[in-house]
């Protein structure tokens, strides 16, 4: 959930549609909407630093993609706090959108994290 805040707080503030998403991801953690707020005030002076594996920067999309697939629905907000993840975790924006298609393909099949990831891999979305 921290790097969810990180990511929204990238470009320096969190607009309504993105505090909005976080609260309701926070509901998901069963975090109430002081402690969202607390989380977010605190976090604010942290930066988001991606991990450098490729495959530990995969994970943190795929559960954000199970974030987002909780409810079975996909806001544009949603997609738009996926896009700001990615691009902060070095993936290149051709390679964002089938990515998430991937993983919200993948997920709702049931498919498990080390299955997607080997899958993206093979596909070559990524440049090495």
């Amino acid at each position: 959930f921290i790097h969810l805040i990180q990511v929204a707080l990238a470009d320096g503030e969190i607009d309504s549609n993105e505090l909005a998403l976080l609260h309701r991801f926070g509901k998901r953690f069963s975090l109430t909407e002081q402690e969202v707020d607390l989380l977010i005030r605190e976090e604010s002076s942290h930066f988001y630093s991606p991990p450098y594996e490729l495959e530990k920067r995969f994970e943190q999309l795929y559960n954000a993609v199970e974030i987002i697939l909780a409810d079975n629905q996909i806001s544009s907000g949603e997609k738009s706090l996926f896009k700001k993840l990615a691009i902060a975790a070095s993936f290149s924006d051709e390679t964002i959108a089938p990515l998430f298609d991937l993983l919200v393909g993948g997920i709702r099949e049931d498919k498990d994290e080390q299955e997607l990831f080997e899958k993206f891999r093979k596909a070559r979305f990524f440049r090495s």
